[in-house]
């Protein structure tokens, strides 16, 4: 495979150096070949074999001759779906075009690797990593162990490869449990160890999964990939994001703690008490858990966390309505989740040639012009009134905007479609990303989405034509600076905290919208706090290898202190919502995680593991065991500050920062008050040397005006030379009465 991937890349560049001293002529060879990629649809053998010999016998049928053939293809698609990628003369696309196996034959698009695009995005690009950055400083993640509890794992996906590893580490305690399609031989010196659980499960779970550590779902590949999957060449989504995959630690290992379990996902507390549990004494030094809200395993988790190990959260998908983020901890890292910069745009041609664009991920060809119908609101009535077999369907009903968000409205439309024996289905809806839906929603039909404003152009087309046509073109990629992002996606879950009021979570955002990584043999799109949850557990494992001196908190600190709350054009982020608006600290905490700073922070907010301990007690433990006067969570040192319930007396908290940058150096505090509230930082100078490496300051909040009122938000930096900028958020309400409700 190497060498024909060798001399494929060869004759891809002296193709390219002829037709580039061509163009430079004026000119192009009319018999020019580019690449072509052909999708074949399903495979038609489970081995892939014979999927790379049927591909060379198509090509074959074209070019007279099987050496041609061979020579021709660049990549042969044999384990997602079936189809390859060809040098071709436009002529010869068009006879394959015209063979009956082939569903699609199309230009291979010219857009960046981005596959890995959240990681390139986040500036941990492999291929020439910056000598300073934290991909190369942390050394791709070798030698750290990252615990996944989630669904399991499936061992043969390319994205576990351990060639070039060298021997586990030593220090490694945990074991390769066996089971149903699960042998020792699935564990390797990238996949380390594997557990299950099914103690607790409800039966109707296990009867669905397989009783081993493989994984049934899905959801624990995807997640286990992110974080620290091998490099992986040409891995696609029916070649859409077609690129090199790899995880944010790709030389990190792997344990793979299986608590969850079904189609449904269920993960029994026990079962993550004991995955918890069992990951401690293995070894691990990040563990991951893309898992909803958890109660139980709260105890766990602080001593994991006491152990040295960074325990990582998803926040929940249950946005944008506030107070709905989940494990919401102040010893561990909550994630939310943003976009990234990378759309789908899908042309639609109407029949007067019209041209506007939606979203989509189509694959799959759909021909030429469709007979297009207005479907309403695509409810039953509504298409029950209407002729719609064999049409795309326009959903448009703007009436019903404020009672139908887009997430429940177009699974319940698209259905109505299918059963009506539509096509496809044109969806208008306000400004929402749920184009993750499409896959498992869709089925096959053609879904597209478009904003109200082009639903209305739409629509008056429809109205105004008697026989009203549309052309669905497929979806194109688009990376870059075209595309404003990040921005906090609409499901994430935000704050205020209703366990505790007194942190800022979540602490932090990172991508999760239609991150592409492992599910079984291939690889799927798919959106949640749970693929944002994963990019900050691979950042945290290099973070550890650069610096293996550092705590959870330090870690933690590194990453929220250095967060940023403006996109590349300089603009705020944004959260999506209706309607969209300017992010705060309970849509993103500190921001957007910036990887290569986080590893150069300047200063950090450490914390003990006892003052967890302490805190904990006086607020899960026995109300015996609490010894402190003020158990008010804004008293640890936590990397932002929040004061719910500011009165009239102004009310001081205090904070420690230890060096961890230029041993002689002088910070400066410049202070954003929030709205309202008169914020002093005392003393607003900071100066380190080597004998001096923190300092405890105090930051003392008055109300500038006594009314019931709502969390208004500031920051505090404090800056050196230039070198660092270390901002926390801040989030301060002003209250008249102790027992408060904002019922406004």
């Amino acid at each position: 495979m190497g060498s024909q991937h060798l001399l494929s890349s060869m004759l891809l560049l002296l193709f390219l150096s002829s037709f580039i001293q061509m163009a430079a002529l004026g000119r192009t060879p009319s018999s020019s070949k580019l690449l072509y990629i052909v999708y074949m649809g399903g495979r038609q053998h489970e081995d892939p074999d014979l999927v790379t010999a049927s591909h060379h016998d198509t090509m074959s049928s074209v070019l007279g001759s099987k050496e041609e053939a061979v020579s021709s293809i660049v990549y042969s698609y044999k384990h997602g779906f079936s189809g390859f990628a060809a040098m071709l003369t436009e002529s010869q696309a068009d006879q394959i075009a015209e063979l009956p196996e082939v569903i699609s034959v199309n230009p291979s698009r010219s857009v960046p690797l981005h596959t890995t695009r959240s990681w390139d995005y986040l500036g941990l690009g492999y291929k020439q990593p910056q000598s300073t950055g934290l991909l190369r400083r942390g050394n791709f993640g070798d030698g750290i162990i990252i615990g996944v509890v989630d669904s399991g794992i499936w061992p043969e996906s390319r994205s576990f490869d351990d060639h070039g590893y060298g021997p586990v580490p030593s220090r490694w305690k945990g074991t390769c449990e066996v089971g149903q399609n699960f042998t020792v031989k699935h564990c390797n010196r990238k996949i380390i160890g594997a557990r299950w659980y099914a103690g607790g499960v409800d039966d109707s779970d296990i009867s669905v999964d397989y009783r081993s550590p493989r994984d049934f779902q899905g959801h624990g590949t995807h997640t286990a990939s992110t974080a620290a999957g091998s490099f992986v060449g040409n891995a696609s989504f029916h070649g859409l994001g077609a690129g090199v995959a790899r995880g944010g630690a790709p030389r990190a290992r792997l344990a793979i703690y299986k608590a969850c379990w079904g189609n449904n996902i269920r993960c029994p507390d026990a079962a993550l008490l004991k995955a918890i549990d069992d990951a401690v004494h293995d070894g691990v030094d990040i563990l991951s858990l893309s898992l909803g809200a958890i109660q139980s395993p709260i105890f766990a988790s602080i001593h994991a966390v006491e152990k040295g190990i960074t325990v990582i959260f998803s926040g929940g998908n249950d946005g944008p309505v506030p107070q709905t983020i989940s494990n919401d901890l102040p010893w561990v890292i909550t994630v939310a989740a943003s976009t990234m910069d990378r759309s789908f745009p899908t042309i639609l041609t109407l029949g007067d040639n019209r041209t506007v664009v939606g979203q989509s991920i189509l694959y799959e060809s759909t021909g030429g012009f469709k007979e297009l119908a207005d479907g309403g609101s695509c409810s039953r009535d509504d298409l029950n009134s209407s002729d719609v077999v064999g049409k795309i369907v326009l959903c448009y009903q703007l009436a019903i905007a404020s009672s139908s968000p887009p997430r429940r409205h177009f699974p319940l439309a698209a259905s109505n479609v299918q059963e009506a024996g539509g096509k496809g289905i044109i969806f208008a809806q306000y400004s929402a990303n749920i184009l993750s839906f499409i896959d498992d929603i869709c089925n096959g039909t053609v879904c597209v989405f478009v904003d109200y404003e082009i639903g209305k152009q739409i629509k008056d087309y429809v109205t105004n034509t008697r026989s009203p046509l549309v052309k669905v073109s497929l979806t194109q990629d688009k990376v870059g600076s075209g595309v404003m992002s990040p921005r906090v996606t609409a499901f994430s879950s935000r704050g205020p905290s209703i366990l505790f009021p007194d942190l800022v979570k979540p602490d932090i955002t990172a991508p999760g919208f239609l991150i592409l990584a492992a599910v079984k043999d291939s690889y799927k799109f798919d959106s949640g706090t749970s693929m944002a949850c994963p990019h900050v557990s691979g950042v945290a494992a290099l973070l550890k290898a650069a610096h293996p001196q550092w705590s959870p908190a330090a870690i933690k600190s590194a990453l929220v202190t250095t967060a940023h709350t403006a996109n590349a054009y300089g603009f705020p982020i944004e959260a999506e919502g209706v309607p969209r608006k300017l992010a705060d600290p309970f849509d993103f905490g500190g921001g957007h995680i910036d990887p290569n700073k986080a590893s150069d922070p300047g200063l950090i907010y450490d914390v003990e593991p006892e003052d967890y301990f302490k805190f904990f007690n006086c607020t899960y433990g026995p109300s015996t065991t609490c010894d402190l006067v003020d158990s008010r969570l804004y008293r640890l040192n936590l990397p932002s500050i929040s004061i719910p319930d500011l009165k009239k007396t102004p009310l001081t908290v205090w904070r420690t920062v230890t060096n961890v940058g230029d041993k002689d150096s002088i910070y400066r505090a410049m202070v954003e008050s929030p709205p309202g509230v008169n914020m002093v930082v005392e003393p607003s100078l900071l100066q380190f040397n080597a004998s001096t490496t923190t300092h405890t300051f105090a930051v003392t909040f008055t109300p500038l005006q006594m009314v019931q009122g709502d969390f208004n938000f500031g920051s505090l930096t404090w800056f050196d030379d230039g070198k660092h900028a270390v901002r926390i958020p801040i989030a301060v309400r002003v209250i008249i009465h102790d027992s408060f409700s904002d019922t406004s």
